[in-house]
C-alpha cells in the first residue's frame, strides 16, 4: 500500500510529478508530430513542458488533464489524490484546504475535477450476463425535505454484480418506466438479478432476466442466494460518505460523488492500487505526425 513515507519519497517537488507524467503518457521516446524523427524530449526551464532534441517542438504532459490551465502547484495535486485514495468516506473540501493551505475555491474545485477523473477512470461497464454473478439492483434516496417542506430527495438506482463491480444512476422517480431501461442499459440479457419487491422491479422476468425477489415489507431478507444484502453495503458506503463527510451534496454534483464511491468500492479489496492507477491512467494525447496531416489536408 502506498504510505505518506512512500509518497514524499517518490513525489519531493513538481519536478518529479511532472517528469512522472511525462513518462506515464509519452514514454522515454516517441515520434516527434513535427518532424517525425524518433525523438528524446528535454524538459524546457520554467514550464510545464518538453521539446523534442531534434526541432524543439513542445508537449505539455499536463494537456487533457485535471491539471492543466492551472496554477496550482502538480505536488499539491498530487497529494490531492493521494488524500482520495487512501481514505474509506471521501474527503471534504475543507480538509483539502487545511492541509495544503489553499482557498476554500480552489480545495473545491481540485476536489471536484478528481472526482469527475475518478469517474472516468473506474468507467461503467455491463455487467451479468449468463455465466455471470448475481446482479443485485436497488434504489437508494439521497436528500431530505428543503426549507420550505418539499421532497427533494434524488433517487438513484444501483446495479452491483457479486464478484464484480457496482454501476449508479440517477433516475427521474422510482416508476418502472424510468428504471427498467437503466437496467436494460448496464444488465446483460439473460443475467439472474436479485431485487426487493418494488413494483419497479416486478416485470423484469419479461425482459429476459432471470429475476427473483425477497419481501422487505414481510421481513424477508435472504432466500438462498436472492438478497440484496451486497449492494445494501454499498448504500452504507454512500451514506457515509455523503450524510458523514460531506453532510450534503446537491442533484447537480452528486453523479460525481457517485463516480467517486464506485471507483472506491470496485477497488476495495485492492486499496494499494487506488492512487498508482489515478497516475497510470491519463489518456495519452493523440500525436499526428507531419506526413499524416499531409495526407489529411
Amino acid at each position: 500500500m502506498t504510505t505518506l513515507k512512500r509518497f514524499l519519497a517518490k513525489f519531493p517537488d513538481d519536478d518529479a510529478c511532472l517528469d512522472h507524467m511525462m513518462r506515464v503518457r509519452y514514454g522515454e521516446r516517441f515520434n516527434c508530430p513535427k518532424c517525425d524523427r524518433d525523438a528524446r524530449y528535454y524538459r524546457v526551464k520554467a514550464r510545464r513542458s518538453y521539446e523534442c532534441e531534434f526541432c524543439g517542438h513542445q508537449v505539455y504532459p499536463t494537456a487533457g488533464t485535471p491539471f492543466a490551465r492551472t496554477r496550482t502547484s502538480l505536488r499539491d495535486w498530487f497529494h490531492v489524490m493521494f488524500m482520495f485514495t487512501t481514505t474509506r468516506n471521501g474527503v471534504a473540501a475543507k480538509e483539502v484546504q487545511r492541509q495544503i493551505g489553499v482557498t476554500y475555491k480552489t480545495a473545491w474545485r481540485m476536489c471536484d475535477q478528481i472526482r469527475k477523473y475518478m469517474g472516468y477512470v473506474d468507467g461503467d461497464g455491463r455487467l451479468g450476463g449468463v455465466g455471470g454473478g448475481i446482479v443485485e439492483a436497488d434504489k437508494h434516496f439521497v436528500g431530505g425535505k428543503d426549507k420550505q417542506g418539499h421532497d427533494d430527495k434524488t433517487v438513484v438506482l444501483g446495479m452491483l454484480e457479486r464478484g464484480g463491480e457496482v454501476v449508479t444512476r440517477i433516475v427521474p422517480d422510482r416508476k418502472l418506466l424510468n428504471v427498467v431501461p437503466v437496467i436494460k442499459d448496464f444488465v446483460r440479457h439473460g443475467s439472474r438479478m436479485a431485487t426487493d419487491s418494488a413494483n419497479a422491479f416486478k416485470d423484469l422476468h419479461l425482459e429476459g432476466y432471470r429475476h427473483e425477489m425477497v419481501n422487505h415489507t414481510a421481513k424477508e431478507w435472504v432466500r438462498g442466494e436472492t438478497h440484496t444484502n451486497t449492494i445494501e453495503a454499498f448504500w452504507s458506503m454512500v451514506r457515509r460518505t455523503i450524510e458523514g463527510t460531506h453532510i450534503w451534496v446537491s442533484q447537480k454534483h452528486l453523479p460525481k460523488y457517485l463516480g467517486e464511491i464506485e471507483f472506491r468500492w470496485n477497488l476495495r479489496k485492492r486499496p494499494d492500487l487506488m492512487f498508482d492507477l489515478l497516475l497510470q491512467a491519463f489518456p495519452r494525447p493523440i500525436l499526428a505526425s507531419s506526413a499524416s496531416r499531409e495526407a489529411t489536408d
